[in-house]
């Protein structure tokens, strides 16, 4: 059966950094946003953005891959819903730095514009239940500066 990784965690949280290191393709809805229309974020080009994703999904499942790489924030119950498909299991790979740590990365960048999306995707934050599917073999990521959820 075909797996579809999908990493769970906070703007900022290591998702990508983590997911380069697993060796499967990745789907990233932030790049495809930067090539279909050159910003981080257009609202009326989401539908858009999301459909791309999930047919790169399929396509790499198509071409031979066993394991394709959601590399989002998956912070929501309703988000992870949107991937139930009859081709593919999901496994979830949740990457659980803390708030505070994500607003530290993305002043240290300079990426002011980030930091209220992040207080919002934490306050509406739901981890992974049982009754969704697996979680990654591996334990979940904690940041080293995390020492409580």
């Amino acid at each position: 059966m075909k797996n579809l990784i999908m990493m769970v965690g906070l703007p900022r949280s290591g998702k990508s950094t983590i997911a380069k290191t697993l060796g499967h393709p990745i789907v990233n809805p932030d790049s495809i946003r930067l090539v279909l229309h050159g910003q981080r974020f257009c609202g009326v080009a989401e539908p858009m953005v999301w459909a791309i994703a999930k047919y790169m999904v399929a396509a790499l499942f198509e071409a031979g891959h066993n394991f394709v790489i959601l590399d989002a924030t998956n912070t929501t119950g309703k988000r992870r819903e949107e991937w139930v498909d009859k081709r593919w299991i999901r496994t979830f790979y949740p990457v659980l730095t803390s708030v505070d740590v994500c607003k530290e990365r993305a002043i240290a960048t300079n990426d002011d514009y980030i930091l209220p999306i992040i207080e919002k995707m934490d306050s509406q934050f739901e981890h992974t239940m049982d009754e969704e599917v697996r979680v990654w073999e591996e334990e979940p990521y904690c940041d080293s500066k995390e020492q409580e959820l």
